[in-house]
């Protein structure tokens, strides 16, 4: 059997990559059942095999500084080992290198942790210690540049480990009572009303187009005269454009006022919402 055989009939029973289990394979001198063994022992045969399933619950967690804050998505399968020790120690750590990365993935992954080995290659551990696909998802850092973070979780796990995690940067000239109780509740308000922007023009054209043709294939076979269909979508999408804009939502703590308003009445006339992240667990 050829080396590239070996190599294929190797990947063919492991689910590792080409790399891996040519290295194995020198390694082993040729020697399959030893090559199976050294990918086994790795962790890297078990872990590659679970990356072709399904990861779709997972833990959204909040590291902050005094420079800046972040927010972190780490997948697996099941809730179960969202809640397991080991997975709650590995991500814990993850969270804090990814908020000194800023969020960068490839630094990420090549950062060294605690034991001294690298993230990528705890993942691949861990995968084949607890048996399920992990991976890690969405990231973001929001940095303090003349403004403030203010976060908010909720249905949290452990500490700072949550399913849904919320950070809002807000600008302004002097700090006050009130600036601090309206940043935990538009923390909150982000949290429960999900806005895609902060004002209605910055939603992409993309976004609206898929909207639009969402209302128009609804309309298609309603009989309604062409001018009406065309009112009807311009409201729709008005409408859309309203509950997906930061500004122009109803605030969840007055829903009588928008968000807009409530930042029109504070004292602090200075104060401006910067910009925002949102990460839940399942979206």
């Amino acid at each position: 059997m050829s080396d590239i055989d070996k190599i294929k009939k190797l990947r063919q029973s492991t689910g590792a990559g080409f790399k891996d289990c040519n290295l194995a394979l020198k390694e082993s001198s040729g020697d399959l059942e030893k090559a199976v063994e050294i990918l086994r022992v790795k962790g890297i045969a078990k872990a590659t095999k679970k990356m072709s399933r399904n990861a779709s619950e997972g833990v959204i967690i909040l590291s902050s500084d005094k420079n800046k804050s972040s927010l972190l998505e780490v997948n697996c399968e099941t809730d179960f080992v969202a809640k397991n020790e080991d997975f709650i120690n590995f991500v814990k750590e993850l969270s804090e290198i990814n908020n000194n990365c800023l969020s960068d993935f490839d630094k990420l992954n090549k950062s060294i942790m605690q034991n001294k080995k690298s993230v990528s290659e705890n993942l691949v551990s861990l995968i084949a210690k607890i048996g399920e696909k992990i991976t890690i998802g969405r990231m973001k850092t929001l940095e303090k540049n003349n403004s403030e973070n203010f976060t908010y979780q909720h249905t949290i796990i452990k500490d700072n480990v949550a399913k849904l995690g919320v950070i809002v940067s807000l600008e302004y000239k002097e700090k006050t009572d009130e600036i601090e109780i309206f940043g935990k509740h538009l923390s909150m308000h982000v949290a429960a009303s999900n806005p895609l922007v902060i004002t209605e023009d910055k939603l992409e054209k993309e976004t609206i187009d898929k909207e639009l043709e969402l209302i128009s294939e609804e309309l298609k076979n309603s009989g309604k005269p062409e001018e009406i269909a065309k009112k009807i979508t311009m409201g729709r999408i008005n409408k859309f454009k309203q509950e997906n804009s930061l500004l122009s939502q109803d605030w969840v703590m007055e829903p009588k006022k928008k968000v807009k308003n409530v930042l029109s009445e504070l004292n602090n006339k200075s104060i401006n919402i910067k910009e925002f992240v949102r990460f839940k667990i399942g979206e």
